[in-house]
C-alpha cells in the first residue's frame, strides 16, 4: 500500500489573551480618570463654575488619551504619562494662554492619533462602520477637552497645525504597525498616494479659494452652506467625508486580511482632529456642530463601504453574495483586542 499522506493540521488563529490583574487595575485607573475628566467639562458648563475647572477637565482626559496611546503603541506610559500630568498642572496652575493654547494643539493632535489606534480590524462593512463611530467618539470627547481649555486660536492656523502634526504622527506609528514601507504593498501605496493627493489638494483649494476667489463663486459656497445649515441644522465637512472617515472604514476592513490596512486607517485622523476643529467654530451652535459631524460620517460611511465593494470586485476572482461571504470568512488576520497593546 503506498504510504499515506500526513495530514495538515488547520492554522488556527490565535485568541487573544485576557488582561493581566495588573493590566486590568492599569485600564480601570484609565477609566476613572477618563470619566473625572468628562465629570468636570460637564460641571464646567453650568454657568457659575469656576475657570480652572474646565481646564482641569481637559487636561484629565488628555492625560488619558496620551496614556492609552502609549499603552496602545507599547511605549513609556508611566514617564509620559506624569509628563504630561505635569505639563497639564502647569497649564492650570499659571493660566496662561500660551500654555492652554499649546495644551490644546497637543490634545487635538493625541486625540486624533488615539482614535484611530482604538479600532480594531472589521471583517464587514456594518463592523466597520462601528469602528467609525467608536473613533468618532473618542473624537468628541477629545474635542470637549479641548474646548475646556479654552485656547486663544486662529481657527485657521489650529486646524493646518493638529492636522499636520496628526498625520505625520500616525504615519510614524504606523510605519511600526505596518511592518514598515515593505509591507506596504501596491494597494497600500496607491491608498497612501490618494490620500495624501485628496487632503493636499482639498486644503490648497480651501485656501486658495478663501484669499484669490471669485467673488460671485464664493458667495455660491457661503450662501449653500449657509442654506445647509439653516435647513439642516449642519453642513459636512470635505475632508471628514471624503477622506478620514472613509479611510476609516476601507482600513479598519482591509486590517482584517493583511497589515497594510494601517496605512489607509492612517488618513482617519484626519476625520478625528475635524471633530475638534467643528466644535471650536465659533460660528456653529453646539446642535449644529454635533449634526454636521453626524452628516460628516454618515456620508463617509457610505462612500467607504461603495469604495470596499469595487476593492472586492476588483481583488476577487468570483462575484455575489458567495463570494463576500468567502471574503469575510477569510478575514482571519489576528489583532490585540481594543485594551491591549498593539506592539
Amino acid at each position: 500500500m503506498p504510504p499515506t499522506a500526513p495530514r495538515r493540521r488547520a492554522e488556527r488563529v490565535p485568541r487573544r489573551s485576557r488582561l493581566r490583574p495588573g493590566r486590568r487595575v492599569g485600564v480601570m485607573v484609565w477609566a476613572l480618570v477618563l470619566v473625572a475628566g468628562m465629570a468636570a467639562l460637564a460641571y464646567a458648563a453650568l454657568p457659575d463654575a469656576p475657570a480652572y475647572v474646565g481646564e482641569s477637565g481637559g487636561v484629565a482626559i488628555a492625560v488619558a488619551f496620551t496614556t492609552g496611546l502609549l499603552a496602545r503603541t507599547g511605549g513609556r506610559t508611566f514617564v509620559y504619562g506624569a509628563l504630561a500630568t505635569a505639563l497639564g498642572a502647569a497649564v492650570v496652575v499659571t493660566d496662561e494662554p500660551v500654555l492652554r493654547t499649546g495644551a490644546a494643539v497637543l490634545t487635538c493632535v493625541v486625540t486624533a492619533v488615539f482614535a484611530v489606534m482604538a479600532t480594531t480590524p472589521a471583517a464587514t462593512v456594518l463592523n466597520a462602520a462601528r469602528e467609525v463611530v467608536v473613533a468618532m467618539l473618542v473624537g468628541v470627547v477629545g474635542a470637549a477637552a479641548v474646548v475646556g481649555l479654552e485656547p486663544t486660536v486662529s481657527l485657521d492656523r489650529f486646524a493646518y497645525t493638529t492636522l499636520g502634526a496628526s498625520l505625520a504622527l500616525s504615519l510614524v506609528v504606523v510605519y511600526r504597525l505596518g511592518a514598515g514601507l515593505h509591507g506596504l504593498g501596491r494597494r497600500g501605496l496607491v491608498a497612501v498616494v490618494i490620500g495624501g493627493g485628496l487632503l493636499a489638494l482639498t486644503m490648497a483649494y480651501a485656501e486658495v479659494l478663501r484669499r484669490y476667489g471669485a467673488p460671485d463663486l464664493v458667495d455660491t459656497l457661503l450662501e449653500g452652506r449657509s442654506w445647509a445649515l439653516e435647513t439642516l441644522h449642519g453642513a459636512p465637512r470635505p475632508v471628514q467625508a471624503l477622506l478620514g472617515v472613509p479611510a476609516l472604514v476601507w482600513g479598519t476592513h482591509m486590517r482584517a486580511r493583511r497589515r497594510q490596512g494601517w496605512w489607509v486607517c492612517a488618513f482617519g485622523v484626519t476625520a478625528a482632529a475635524q471633530v475638534t476643529h467643528t466644535f471650536l467654530d465659533p460660528t456653529l451652535t453646539v446642535t449644529q456642530a454635533g449634526l454636521t459631524t453626524v452628516y460628516s460620517v454618515v456620508l463617509g460611511i457610505v462612500i467607504g463601504a461603495i469604495v470596499i465593494r469595487v476593492d472586492v470586485l476588483l481583488t476577487g476572482s468570483r462575484r455575489g453574495r458567495r463570494a463576500r461571504t468567502g471574503h469575510e470568512a477569510g478575514a482571519l488576520r489576528p489583532e490585540p483586542g481594543r485594551t491591549q497593546p498593539l506592539l
